[in-house]
């Protein structure tokens, strides 16, 4: 898409986003581990000591959602307020705006690497296996990150003409909580709203971590067919809500 001087500038945008959120502080990187962790422990004491779960490799099966779906509320929020904290690209800078959104939602990548290894040591300490099944992660993260870029085009453009469009998007963040399967699993939602349930790109994408790290085969290819719909969906439908808007961003900034 892009190459040259732009891709120098998205590695450099990537990098910025990243000292400025770590910077001055004496962990660093490493903070990315606290909150999985921290929700993991209170979550699993609550549904397996005060509630009965019947989930198996409920530690793993917690872990795995919460890390799924935390790079998605972290990559979206990001990225929806991307150009307003890259002010002075936009207005001064002739580049292609779409590339602050984008940098935004891959410099999120670092956190989502150092938290599946940590998967990975929670998967052998519960007995699992990491086996060649997990090759399909990859292609299925790639997929979701399709889909968080369409979000964070339109999201991000939005929030520049309203500005309420950020308290929209961590309220929509707090509600998907609840409809994706992280402290429930997938054969609890009723049948008659499986097939609905499934278009729902976080948690297709949960769906399938879970049937690649604790199933151990690859992911269905229904499931597969519909989050490879919906995230082109959700990519082309964003870069047209940002090239929409674009033309009005110095109105407002």
């Amino acid at each position: 898409m892009w190459s040259g001087d732009y891709s120098f500038l998205l590695r450099q945008l990537i990098l910025k986003d990243f000292r400025i959120r770590y910077r001055n502080m004496s962990l660093g990187v490493f903070w990315s581990l606290v909150n999985p962790l921290v929700m993991m422990s209170v979550y699993t004491y609550v549904f397996t000591k005060i509630f009965t779960n019947p989930i198996p490799y409920f530690t793993v099966h917690l872990l795995s959602a919460l890390i799924s779906y935390n790079f998605f509320s972290y990559a979206w929020v990001a990225s929806t307020t991307s150009l307003l904290d890259n002010v002075g690209f936009v207005k001064r800078i002739p580049i292609r705006r779409e590339i602050i959104p984008i940098a935004a939602v891959l410099s999120n990548l670092t956190h989502l690497v150092i938290q599946l290894l940590l998967l990975v040591g929670f998967v052998y300490g519960s007995g699992l296996k990491v086996t060649g099944v997990w090759l399909w992660l990859p292609l299925v993260w790639g997929l979701e990150l399709l889909f968080i870029i369409g979000l964070g085009l339109a999201s991000s453009a939005l929030f520049v003409i309203v500005r309420d469009t950020r308290y929209v998007v961590e309220s929509v963040i707090v509600v998907l909580f609840w409809i994706v399967p992280v402290i429930y699993s997938f054969d609890m939602v009723p049948v008659e709203f499986r097939n609905l349930y499934q278009y729902n790109p976080l948690a297709a994408l949960i769906l399938a971590t879970h049937q690649v790290v604790i199933g151990g085969h690859a992911p269905s290819t229904v499931l597969l067919t519909k989050l490879t719909g919906v995230s082109f969906a959700s990519l082309f439908a964003g870069l047209g809500v940002f090239r929409l808007f674009e033309r009005r961003f110095y109105e407002y900034l």
